[in-house]
């Protein structure tokens, strides 16, 4: 058996820290990343894609995106889409399942809201999925797995959605928690998870998909697919991951000293996609510019790369000294001179939001006097 194992598709994710444009652009991303995931299915000859929770990024989104992954589901008829809620899109009352099982499914879209054994196709695989009532479980939702009956010789397949390891969280305390132990201890040849959003090996007979489209700026190994072989039960899975993601995000710290250091970190960051309006960028930056270096990085880094990414987040931890020869391109004398000096000594002698007020308004007199200029 062959199929494409994904997960955390979160259809109407909202991302607070892009403008319109950009937000508008990274949505139609997710719900393109189905149409690849399709395409993908149908060139390596995967009849079935299993999609591990969190279709949905919350269950009280509009009709119309209610509707749209469905209906990508459904230009690919010979492809069967296998779908359970997740932490963000549990099957509650009057959530969006309930919204789903009342309409016409696609006759390929199976939505599994009861933790049961499922025959898939011809009956030779079993899916035994563990869909998520509430955001958080304290329970092991996978452990009816163990003593779940399915046909004699058939391929055993799990579907989950939750955390298989701490990552991060207090031992013992992790919500909607999978004991890395139910592949053996279920009989499973496969357990595909969702809520982790980067591709993830527990074991070889356990993966997290990680999501189509990546959403974050530290997620490595996000923005993938799983494509798995099971030449039959018992047999160990073949699984390949298949890029899927059409925005990439990077995150970059450096330290500039000068022009030569900030033009090599705007070419560093350019070359990081062929494509630049498909990244996205999370700058911290920090280190000691001269006045002139300064209004330097602002132009190739603050306008014009900005310009060219989807996004650039900038975390601007520089510090401004300037040099009598930025003084003198101001001026070398007169009030102009007076007031270019008196700015650099209270840079020099105050600190917090009177040392950058400082540091704005001597720029800005640069500014001004080079737009002025002859």
């Amino acid at each position: 058996m062959r199929f494409i194992h994904t997960a955390d598709l979160q259809i109407g994710k909202v991302f607070g820290f892009l403008d319109d444009a950009a937000t508008h652009a990274l949505q139609d991303a997710r719900l393109e990343a189905i149409t690849t995931v399709g395409r993908l299915a149908r060139e390596h000859q995967a009849n079935t894609v299993l999609v591990a929770g969190d279709v949905y990024e919350h269950d009280s989104i509009g009709d119309l995106l209610l509707d749209q992954p469905l209906e990508r589901m459904r230009v690919f008829p010979s492809v069967a889409w296998h779908l359970i809620p997740g932490n963000h899109d549990p099957d509650r009352s009057s959530g969006v399942w309930d919204r789903l099982w009342r309409r016409e499914l696609p006759a390929n879209v199976h939505v599994h809201r009861r933790a049961e054994p499922t025959a898939m196709g011809d009956g030779t695989a079993w899916l035994l999925p563990a869909p998520l009532q509430r955001k958080r479980s304290l329970s092991d939702l996978t452990a009816y797995m163990d003593d779940a009956t399915t046909r004699e010789g058939a391929i055993r397949i799990g579907l989950a959605h939750g955390s298989i390891r701490d990552f991060g969280s207090t031992p013992g305390r992790t919500a909607n928690r999978i004991a890395p132990s139910r592949p053996e201890t279920a009989r499973l040849d496969y357990l595909a998870l969702g809520d982790w959003h980067s591709t993830l090996e527990i074991g070889p007979r356990c993966w997290y998909s990680g999501t189509p489209e990546a959403d974050d700026f530290d997620q490595p190994a996000s923005g993938a697919i799983l494509l798995v072989d099971l030449p039959g039960p018992g047999a160990p899975p073949t699984v390949t991951s298949l890029a899927t993601g059409r925005f990439h995000w990077h995150h970059e710290e450096a330290i500039v000293h000068g022009a030569p250091d900030i033009d090599l970190l705007e070419e560093r960051l350019r070359a990081r996609h062929p494509d630049p309006a498909r990244l996205l960028v999370r700058l911290e930056v920090g280190g000691t510019l001269s006045l002139a270096d300064r209004l330097h990085f602002d132009e190739r880094i603050g306008q014009r790369l900005r310009a060219a990414l989807r996004c650039l987040d900038l975390q601007d931890r520089l510090l401004v000294a300037p040099g009598d020869d930025d003084l003198d391109a101001i001026a070398r004398g007169g009030v102009l001179r007076a007031a270019a000096e008196r700015l650099r000594e209270l840079m020099a002698d105050a600190s917090g939001e009177e040392r950058e007020i400082a540091q704005m308004a001597l720029l800005r007199l640069c500014i001004e006097h080079e737009r002025i200029a002859p």
